[in-house]
């Protein structure tokens, strides 16, 4: 039996991108409900909501921000007013601008709207006007003076044949205008903090208003009046009025008055009946998450407060499921600075993040649809997945590490473990390689921790399982930057700030024993990581370099130097023939071990990439930057598809070995290893074997385990026996330096050492 190894280095190109596309301000969901439009900076992104992808976005050419945006009612227009006073009419779809004029505002544009009939565009300005516009004649028909300072709140009533607008200012009234007069007719006074959004009735004679002072006022607006304030008990951001012609009642709705819906800093959907004043359903969270506390309503910055309130009739309609007001999708609009990413779930199908926040971002890659984590209370520093992909660790600067699991059918994760016994803040966490028993972290108060997870995770309501360490090590001189477990659970690497690596046994009953040292950096080491196949130790340094280093001797095996700046991550691919190290110039370097040559490098961020995993089948990497950036690259170069038969093993460069025959060749290696003319060819096929097949899928075949066990004995003797050679050899070459001819001339004993 003859097989041909042929070796092809593998290469990455980009499969899909998750960035930035949503930094605050204005959203509007298309009339269609296919799409929805947000401000980011300078563009207008158009993400579909299916795909969870921008497939569009329009952006002015002087590069100044947007600081307002209205879609038509037709979904025909777009029309964005920026910083430079400038208002453009786009064809967003093919993101072409046809139609640019000044504003008149002499300061920029806060808010703006379209009427009922897309002819009309009303806009508001920080200098306390309201301006009209005939979009169709293209003229100024209104402007509008009498408000208080800048108009944030402007909408036109929904029957066009009022001729009636609102606004809302400074002053906390709202201001209805008679547009045949162009007379503000009347104040609705009810508020006492900024007015946040309107909701009409469908006969248009009631309005229901929202405020930051807690409070919603029901309006009469045939006698301009309010028919009832409503305490909700929190800052309102949205409100929306039910439909009257629909069953609500999983949602409290149990008779045909008055009923809307509110969202606010709280962090949760409440629906609320207008004529007695109750809450009659608030909307259930998700276990890991909970709603906000009195004393963090008081935050500006809460990230569970809501800030829009929609509504969706076709989505309504379309899905029955919809109520009780649970989430179908979930956008992140943005990461902040990426500082972690691992694949996680069925075939790798997530990725948890963790960015520069105490929450987890778990986004689903088909569709970017995102799950907030809530658990930890200072930033996230460092995740690991265990072995099967449902469970995975985290560990914070609040010296914390969770464990989380992810249910593979619904897809929603939970916090089954936690632990706090660290003095300082947890930079690194790894978990056990071979099944689910233990994680290890390391901390910048100097230690390293060992802890056991129960055999049972299964968790009931909000009780998660408490873990205490069963070991603990002081294990550097400064802060530990990474932990890493062998693949057989039996050793543990750390790297720290004091420029060193260490080698640890995790083989004895609550110890941690320390190995050996690996000295060679010049500066601090950022991330070790074992191989897959051999018996060797990968470290990336802030000095630049990374290195490769014998786990027998703790000698360095070769060293790779191309980034310009500290490499931050190091992890082995194509099954431990190549590494990829990521650093802080943005740069993702592809390197070939056998050669010490950077075979590639991925250019695709622009700031550090702390983020680097590679996925189960060693098909997909993923990286996270600080540029706030998630990239998925997929393998290229790899062997072209072709026409195999069932139960083939397809190796680089094309060559294949019949699964068949693999029972076969371990046998015959066997064989061939009882005798030392033969050894080095069975040693040569074992080699490609654990090159390209992990040992558990080699040991699911039938006779492999016997087969094997039957190597060891007689590697052990060749070992032994080359040993002996080696050192007989090296005896006899020194003998032979040393011998010299007694009496013989110098010549004749140069000629003869020569010899």
């Amino acid at each position: 039996l003859t097989v041909i190894f042929m070796l092809c280095p593998y290469s990455y190109v980009v499969e899909s991108k998750i960035e930035p596309f949503y930094k605050g301000g204005k959203v509007q969901i298309s009339k269609d409900e296919k799409y929805i439009f947000c401000t980011c900076g300078s563009r207008v992104n158009v993400l579909e909501i299916s795909t969870g992808k921008i497939v569009h976005s329009v952006e002015h050419d002087d590069q100044e921000d947007i600081t307002s945006f209205t879609l038509s009612c037709d979904d025909e227009m777009l029309v964005t007013a920026s910083r430079a006073l400038l208002l453009k009419q786009w064809d967003w779809r093919q993101a072409q601008c046809t139609r640019s004029w000044r504003a008149i505002h002499t300061v920029p544009v806060a808010s703006m709207t379209f009427d009922s009939t897309s002819t009309l565009l009303a806009t508001g300005g920080c200098d306390g006007t309201i301006k009209l516009w005939d979009v169709v004649k293209q003229y100024c028909t209104h402007n509008l003076k009498g408000s208080s300072g800048v108009v944030h709140l402007i909408q036109f009533h929904p029957d066009i044949s009022r001729l009636q607008l609102f606004s809302s200012s400074l002053d906390c009234g709202i201001r209805l205008w008679d547009l045949r007069s162009s007379r503000c007719v009347c104040v609705l006074q009810s508020h006492y903090s900024a007015v946040t959004s309107l909701s009409f009735s469908p006969d248009g004679g009631t309005m229901v208003s929202s405020g930051r002072d807690k409070i919603c006022t029901v309006w009469d607006l045939e006698t301009r009046k309010a028919k009832r304030t409503v305490p909700v008990y929190e800052a309102v951001e949205g409100v929306v009025l039910l439909p009257e012609d629909k069953d609500l009642s999983e949602i409290g709705v149990k008779s045909k008055d008055l009923h809307f819906i509110t969202a606010g800093s709280k962090g949760v959907l409440r629906v609320w009946e207008a004529s007695t004043a109750r809450c009659v359903y608030t909307q259930t969270l998700p276990s890991p998450l909970t709603a906000v506390s009195e004393v963090e309503e008081e935050r500006d910055d809460d990230p569970r407060s809501l800030t829009f309130l929609l509504h969706l009739p076709q989505v309504g309609t379309d899905v029955e499921d919809i109520f009780p007001l649970c989430a179908l999708s979930q956008f992140v609009g943005y990461n902040d600075e990426v500082l972690d990413v691992k694949f996680l779930g069925k075939g790798d199908s997530h990725i948890v993040v963790a960015t520069n926040s105490c929450q987890l971002k778990v986004f689903e890659l088909l569709t970017n649809s995102c799950q907030i984590l809530y658990g930890h209370t200072d930033t996230v520093l460092s995740l690991d997945v265990f072995k099967k992909g449902f469970l995975f660790a985290s560990c914070a600067k609040d010296r914390s590490v969770r464990v989380w699991q992810m249910d593979s059918d619904s897809g929603q994760v939970h916090c089954v473990a936690q632990g706090s016994n660290h003095a300082n803040a947890v930079g690194s966490i790894t978990c056990s390689r071979m099944k689910a028993s233990f994680v290890v972290s390391g901390s910048q108060d100097c230690t390293v921790k060992v802890w056991d997870l129960p055999a049972d995770l299964s968790t009931t309501g909000a009780d998660v399982h408490q873990l205490t360490p069963r070991a603990t090590e002081k294990a550097h001189d400064k802060d530990v930057n990474s932990v890493a477990v062998s693949p057989n659970d039996k050793l543990l690497a750390s790297g720290s700030q004091d420029r060193t690596a260490r080698l640890w046994s995790l083989a004895g009953e609550g110890n941690v024993g320390l190995l050996g040292v690996f000295r060679g950096h010049r500066r601090g080491v950022w991330a070790v990581c074992f191989s897959p196949v051999d018996q060797v130790l990968a470290t990336s340094s802030a000095d630049g370099a990374t290195k490769l280093w014998s786990l027998q001797d703790f000698s360095c095996l070769k060293t790779f130097e191309g980034h310009d700046a500290s490499v931050l991550k190091v992890i082995f691919v194509s099954r431990g023939t190549q590494l990829l190290t990521s650093g802080s110039d943005g740069l993702v370097k592809l390197w070939t071990i056998k050669t010490n040559e950077c075979v590639k490098t991925l250019d695709a961020h622009q700031d550090k990439v702390w983020g680097l995993h590679v996925s189960r089948k060693d098909d997909k990497v993923v990286t996270g930057s600080a540029d706030s950036n998630i990239t998925v690259w997929v393998v290229t170069n790899a062997p072209a598809p072709i026409c195999v038969p069932m139960g083939v093993l397809v190796l680089e460069g094309g060559a294949f070995l019949a699964y068949c025959y693999l029972e076969s060749l371990l046998r015959y290696c066997a064989v061939w290893n009882t005798n030392a003319r033969n050894c080095q060819d069975a040693q040569a096929v074992l080699q490609v074997l654990l090159t390209h097949l992990p040992p558990e899928e080699i040991l699911q075949y039938q006779g492999a385990r016997t087969h094997l066990e039957g190597l060891i004995p007689y590697t052990e003797r060749h070992m032994q026996r080359i040993g002996n050679l080696l050192q007989a050899s090296m005896f006899l070459n020194y003998m032979w330096q040393k011998m010299r001819v007694a009496g013989a001339p110098k010549k004749v004993a140069e000629q003869r050492s020569w010899h």
